[in-house]
């Protein structure tokens, strides 16, 4: 004997177990919001919020740490444009351009050499030796350095013993150069390298039957195809030596100031001007977002073939 449900009863249980769905999708829209809620917390806390600290301090006029003061204006900014600091800053903007275009003429070759000509199995290994300096302290590094660059160090004392003239580079701005293309050659490379192992070969031998030199070549095909490697390699070497502070305080001396070396004296020296430190700081911030933004647009540009 069958028992029949009433339909009535049917209908109700359905719009009861509907009930949880229409309310789970009316709040759909915000799991992504939730996904990205903890990054969005992050960078709120450590990121924007510092900055718009930073701003505020730099419309002040001389705060030092406990004053009471209103915001002025942009004298800070205005005084930015002031011959003494514009030298900072263009010092420091040739310290990175240079490092950048040294890093890049020397990481290019050796990519290219670990990339297309090193046998497969001996990749990693020169791989990872480009990065075992990454993983000692910069500072030691540079202590390095001033081992080998000062008057009675390791290259003087080898040239003297060749019966060749000794170089004076400690000190100065050659000597911070290769401090800093020491220490950011290894990011160059490692970008090259991911842009140069995808090369297609098949591409430079239809440009060998074409009639193409090695030199054209290399030109019209292998640099189109590394294109975005080369940019992200050379935007994250300028933006980091934009903010280098150790190797041109260490190996530069006084006559190698740089805008890292002024913001830290205007937070942490004798006058502690911490409204033109922030502004100083907002400048390389507005600098640095130029040249992330740069990279955005033209770093995952597709060369045309």
């Amino acid at each position: 004997m069958s028992t029949q449900i009433p339909r009535s009863s049917i209908d109700s249980t359905n719009e009861v177990a509907a009930i949880p769905k229409r309310q789970r999708s009316q709040f759909v829209w915000l799991q992504p919001f939730a996904l990205l809620a903890p990054a969005g917390i992050w960078l709120l806390l450590l990121l924007v919020l510092p900055t718009l600290i930073i701003f505020q301090l730099s419309l002040v006029p001389g705060i030092r740490p406990g004053d009471l003061v209103i915001p002025s204006g942009f004298d800070n900014y205005i005084r930015i444009f002031e011959p003494l600091y514009l030298r900072v800053i263009g010092r420091s903007l040739f310290f990175a351009v240079s490092t950048t275009i040294i890093c890049l003429i020397l990481g290019f070759p050796v990519a290219y050499w670990i990339a297309q000509i090193t046998p497969r199995r001996w990749r990693n290994l020169l791989l990872i030796g480009f990065v075992l300096p990454l993983w000692t302290s910069s500072l030691l590094r540079s202590y390095a350095w001033i081992t080998i660059l000062r008057p009675t160090g390791l290259l003087n004392t080898v040239l003297t013993s060749l019966s060749l003239p000794s170089l004076d580079l400690f000190n100065r701005s050659s000597a911070v150069l290769i401090g800093m293309s020491y220490s950011l050659l290894p990011y160059m490379v490692l970008i090259l390298y991911a842009a140069l192992e995808k090369l297609d070969k098949r591409l430079l031998e239809a440009a060998a039957d074409l009639g193409a030199n090695p030199g054209q070549a290399f030109w019209k095909v292998t640099i189109p195809q590394t294109l975005t490697g080369i940019a992200a390699g050379s935007f994250l070497v300028f933006i980091t030596a934009l903010g280098d502070f150790i190797n041109p305080k260490l190996l530069g001396g006084a006559s190698s100031m740089t805008a890292a070396q002024l913001v830290y004296n205007q937070f942490l020296g004798a006058t502690q001007n911490w409204g033109f430190g922030s502004a100083l700081s907002m400048m390389l911030i507005l600098i640095v977002s130029i040249a992330i933004a740069l990279l955005i647009k033209f770093g995952d540009a597709t060369p045309k073939r």
